[in-house]
C-alpha cells in the first residue's frame, strides 16, 4: 500500500534528496496520518462514551493527539524548507528535530493524562456496557495502528525523517495499547472482571516509556548526535576510490537537517605530488561528494612524507608507543623535525571520547614513554578527540 501510495501521489519518488520529493513525502503522510486518526478519534469517543470505558476514551483522545501531531510535523517541514537567511546562514533544516520533539512532548502529555484519569477509575470503578461495534471498533483500530507504524517507519528510513520516525513509534505504542484496551473489554464481558482502570495505567505507562525514547532521540539530534557507523563507513569507503588519498583524520559531519550536513576532514596525500594537481582532485572529490551525499564537502590538504624510510620508522616507533599506553589510542599529522641534540616527533593524539583520564595527562604518558625508549626524541604531542 505505502509503494501505491507513493507511485500514485509522488513525482520521482525515489529521488529523495530533492527537497521537493521529501515535501511530498511529509503532505502524504501528514494527510493520511491526521484523517485515519480523526476517524479512529470520533468511532473510539462515541463507543467508549457508551460503554463507560475510560480506557476507550483515552485511547480516543490519545488518536486526535496523533492527529495534531501530524499537523505540526507537516508544519515543522515546511518551516525547515525555508531558504537561508542572514539570521540563519545555515538554513531552517533543525525545524524539524524541534517539531519531532513537540511530538514527544504531546506523547508524554497524553500519556501522563491518560495515567491519572486511569488511577481514578482504579477507585471509582463504574459497569461497562460494550456493544458488537465496541469490539470490531476496537479490532479495526489496531490494524489501522499497525499499518500506520510500517507506513511512518518506511517513508520515514527513506527520506531520513525523524519526526516520521517518533510517529512510527507512537503509532505502535498505540497498537499494543488499544490491543490490551480490548483484552480488557473481553475479560470484562465474559468474566465480569472489570479491569478497566488498570488497564488504562498500562496503556498510558506504554505511551509514557514510547514519548520518553522517542524524546531522548530527537535531543540528541539537536545536541549533535554522531552520525552513524554505517555512514562513516560509507563515506569512508568512497573517499577510499581516490588514489591521491592515501588516509583522512579529523572527519566532522554536521547535521543541520535532512540535506543540509556539512562534511569536512584532512585528506592525507603524498607531500612529493603536484600541489596543482593535487588540489584538482581534492575539488574533484569535494564535488563528487556532494552529488553522492548531498552535503557541503570542506577537504583540507594535508601533505605527508610517505618515501622518506627515517620518517617512515619513526612514525611507526611512536605508534608502538602510543598502542602501549592505551591500545585505543591513535595518531595522526605525524611530522618529524631534527635539532642538534634532539629528534622532535611531532603528533595528533586521538583519545576515545569514554576515555577514564585527562586527555593532556594521556599525552604527558605517551611523551614520557617515547623518552624512555629513546632519549634523543622530544615529543609534541597534541591531544584531541574524535567528533565521528
Amino acid at each position: 500500500m505505502t509503494e501505491l501510495l507513493s507511485k500514485i501521489f509522488i513525482k520521482d519518488r525515489d529521488n529523495v534528496n530533492s527537497q521537493k520529493v521529501r515535501s511530498s513525502y511529509i503532505n502524504l503522510t501528514s494527510i493520511t496520518g491526521i484523517l485515519l486518526n480523526i476517524l479512529l478519534f470520533a468511532g473510539k469517543l462515541v463507543f467508549g462514551i457508551l460503554a463507560n470505558s475510560i480506557a476507550i476514551i483515552a485511547d480516543a483522545f490519545n488518536n486526535i493527539s496523533d492527529a495534531g501531531s501530524s499537523v505540526v510535523t507537516w508544519i515543522g517541514f515546511r518551516m525547515s524548507n525555508k531558504h537561508v537567511d542572514e539570521e540563519h546562514p545555515f538554513g531552517h533544516g533543525r525545524m524539524e528535530y524541534i517539531t519531532g520533539f513537540i511530538v514527544d512532548m504531546l506523547i508524554i502529555f497524553v500519556g501522563y493524562e491518560l495515567l491519572t484519569g486511569s488511577v481514578e477509575k482504579i477507585f471509582n470503578p463504574v459497569d461497562q456496557k460494550a456493544s458488537i461495534f465496541t469490539y470490531v471498533m476496537l479490532g479495526a483500530s489496531v490494524f489501522v495502528k499497525l499499518w500506520l507504524f510500517l507506513f511512518y517507519r518506511k517513508i520515514g528510513n527513506k527520506i531520513n525523517a525523524e519526526p516520521l520516525r517518533a510517529s512510527s513509534i507512537d503509532s505502535i505504542s498505540d497498537c499494543a495499547a488499544t490491543s490490551i484496551v480490548l483484552v480488557s473489554l473481553i475479560l470484562s464481558s465474559t468474566l465480569g472482571w472489570n479491569i478497566d482502570g488498570y488497564v488504562g495505567v498500562v496503556v498510558a505507562i506504554f505511551i509514557l516509556i514510547a514519548g520518553v525514547r522517542a524524546a531522548k532521540g530527537t535531543i540528541d539530534l539537536l545536541l549533535g548526535a554522531p552520525p552513524s557507523k554505517e555512514y562513516i563507513e560509507e563515506l569512508t569507503e568512497f573517499i577510499k576510490k581516490y588514489k591521491i588519498v592515501v588516509g583522512i583524520h579529523d572527519l566532522m559531519v554536521h547535521d543541520y537537517g535532512e540535506g543540509r550536513k556539512f562534511i569536512s576532514f584532512h585528506a592525507e596525500v603524498p607531500s612529493d605530488f603536484d600541489i596543482n594537481i593535487a588540489h584538482e582532485e581534492i575539488d574533484c572529490l569535494e564535488r563528487d561528494m556532494h552529488k553522492k551525499f548531498g552535503a557541503i564537502v570542506t577537504v583540507h590538504l594535508d601533505p605527508i612524507d610517505v618515501n622518506d624510510e627515517n620518517v617512515r620508522n619513526m612514525r611507526e616507533f611512536a605508534e608502538r608507543c602510543v598502542k602501549e599506553t592505551d591500545e585505543r589510542f591513535s595518531i595522526h599529522d605525524f611530522r618529524m623535525t631534527k635539532g642538534e641534540r634532539l629528534t622532535n616527533l611531532i603528533f595528533d593524539l586521538v583519545i576515545p571520547v569514554d576515555y577514564d583520564g585527562k586527555e593532556e595527562d594521556a599525552a604527558k604518558e605517551v611523551a614520557k614513554r617515547i623518552k624512555e625508549k629513546d632519549p634523543n626524541c622530544f615529543a609534541v604531542i597534541k591531544p584531541e578527540h574524535p567528533f565521528c
